[in-house]
């Protein structure tokens, strides 16, 4: 009886500790145009969120700060380590009802994400539909 109660407790450990992360977790790298950013997109509860790790201007300013943030409270924050991405719900191929925000510009995007393959990533951001813009993110290895 005692070896079965265990190996139930070891099974359950093993179901529970077993919850494969989103497909789209990793280190993804935005175009040129939008400086080559590596983006690291996580799970954070039941959503997927993502944080700025570094891009062409944060290696030329390491202490780059959210200067264009519409709240002028939060434009001293570091861009390097800012979560950018948060709140995208669904999956395997398509999250929705998330936030994007652009350090660029200090504005927060409603939008969606597409995992169009193993290693492309679309993010479609709007101000309001159909005022929408699409960048195709990379998977770096």
């Amino acid at each position: 009886m005692r070896s079965s109660m265990i190996l139930g407790v070891l099974a359950t450990v093993a179901l529970c500790g077993s919850a494969a992360a989103s497909p789209i977790s990793g280190v993804w790298r935005t175009p040129a145009n939008a400086r080559n950013a590596d983006i690291d997109v996580y799970d954070c509860g039941n959503a997927v969120c993502g944080r700025v790790l570094t891009s062409d201007l944060l290696r030329a300013q390491p202490d780059l700060k959210d200067a264009h943030n519409s709240d002028p409270a939060l434009r001293d924050r570091q861009v390097k380590g800012l979560q950018m991405i948060h709140g995208f719900v669904g999956g395997p191929t398509v999250w929705k009802g998330g936030e994007i925000y652009n350090p660029d510009d200090g504005h927060t995007y409603h939008g969606s994400i597409t995992l169009a393959d193993p290693n492309t990533l679309k993010l479609t951001g709007c101000v309001v539909f159909p005022l929408c813009r699409t960048q195709v993110w990379r998977r770096t290895h």
